[in-house]
């Protein structure tokens, strides 16, 4: 075992339930506070903030500027949580960072820290440390008492897609998570949210934003060109623009993306056209990712019913067919999901045990039948699945892996998936 995976794996998901982000602090001020000589764009958002921070961050190095992200939860591995103009932290550089943060984490060890806050640490001290311009920073679980809104007033909040999620947690109405997640909006800093939110959403930001007398930026409708599921184009402010992601949903991130970058061209950032455009031509692996072209395989981790949703209006955009490998976690509304999946594909096979808290392979096809989809449970683990699957793909059919990104990070980066036939 490494040693920074040593280190984190001493501390629980959550840690201690705490109401407030003096423990956050606490840590952060133990190993010099680095956050204070960085500059951010905080990110919040119950579904594309992943995707926001990916073209954000893409445009502002391809403009020249030393940028840090810092993403969660991980995709492959650990280590992309956390990089700099799109290079992973290496092994050695969280060791290293790990014998920093290690001592002011147990000198503090009462505090019940989570592995959340240990990683951001290192992540914080590895771009103050690196001398980063800018970091994009993405929230892990709401925005208010999100360890991530410790830092001073970003040059700009930005908050995504609101829906329905962890409810247990930031409440059980879009109202509640609204307010959750508007709490990255701070005193003198501009806010961007994104277009086709709910209109009780869209209330309590406005609400929020005109507390901290923060200017409210939402944009306006994009024009489609085409949208696919390979990628799409549209129109935004009579400049046309091409988006590397498929779905439908990707205008929307990527108009917010164009705010978020005007905000920061008003800030002083110098960020051209051409990088604009180089920005919107980010990937992220698991984001509905064409793993294989021939035959076509995609692999997506929406997980959430908006998530979801997302998918299968891409996949409605497929002229083949489609039969899927599907598994959700138990804490996810996976009726709801399932609902929304159930006309995209004509075959389901179901699994699990991808993740400890993984819903069964028989009730999630049973939720899957109740919608009218032929659904079977495998019994098989995800890999033998998804290979016989494969297999018995008939010629032009496509093989969707979905429904956890749990699941769809075992295939990101399959090598032997891309390699056959």
């Amino acid at each position: 075992m490494k040693h920074y995976e040593e280190f984190t794996s001493k501390y629980t998901k959550l840690g201690r339930r705490v109401n407030d982000l003096s423990r956050i602090a606490a840590l952060l001020h133990e190993i010099g506070d680095p956050q204070e000589r960085l500059r951010f764009v905080h990110v919040a958002g119950t579904n594309g903030k992943g995707s926001v921070c990916e073209m954000t961050a893409r445009a502002l190095t391809a403009a020249g500027y030393k940028t840090g992200l810092f993403t969660s939860p991980y995709i492959i591995r650990y280590n992309d949580r956390i990089r700099i103009d799109g290079r992973e932290v290496s092994d050695a550089e969280l060791d290293a960072l790990a014998d920093m943060v290690s001592p002011a984490a147990e000198k503090l060890s009462a505090l019940g820290f989570s592995q959340f806050e240990i990683t951001q640490a290192m992540g914080l001290l590895h771009f103050e440390r690196e001398k980063c311009d800018i970091v994009v920073l993405e929230t892990g679980l709401g925005g208010l008492l999100d360890s991530t809104n410790v830092i001073p007033p970003p040059i700009v909040s930005v908050i995504c897609s609101l829906s329905l999620d962890h409810t247990a947690i930031l409440g059980d109405t879009i109202e509640q998570i609204a307010a959750q997640k508007a709490g990255i909006i701070k005193r003198g800093s501009p806010a961007v949210l994104s277009g086709g939110n709910p209109d009780e959403a869209v209330r309590v930001v406005k609400e929020r934003a005109a507390e901290c007398g923060s200017e409210l930026i939402i944009p306006e409708e994009p024009e489609p060109v085409s949208v696919t599921a390979f990628g799409s184009g549209f129109i935004y402010k009579g400049h046309t623009y091409n988006v590397s992601m498929g779905g439908a949903h990707q205008l929307t991130n990527a108009c917010t993306v164009l705010e978020t970058l005007g905000v920061l061209r008003r800030s002083g950032f110098e960020i051209p056209a051409a990088a604009v455009k180089e920005g919107l031509r980010a990937v992220i692996p698991a984001r509905l990712q064409i793993l294989k072209r021939e035959p076509l395989v995609i692999v997506d981790g929406g997980h959430n019913p908006q998530g979801v949703a997302a998918l299968a209006a891409a996949l409605d955009t497929l002229p083949c067919k489609k039969r899927a490998v599907i598994g959700m976690l138990g804490d996810k509304d996976s009726a709801a999901a399932a609902g929304l999946i159930a006309g995209s594909c004509e075959r389901f096979v179901c699994v699990d045990g991808f993740a400890p808290n993984a819903r069964s392979d028989d009730e999630l096809a049973a939720l899957l039948r109740e919608h009218g989809a032929a659904a079977t449970a495998s019994k098989l683990s995800a890999e033998e699945t998804v290979k016989r699957e494969l297999e018995a793909l008939p010629e032009g059919e496509a093989l969707v892996i979905c429904g956890s990104l749990y699941l769809a990070a075992l295939f990101a980066e399959d090598k032997e998936i891309k390699d056959k036939r």
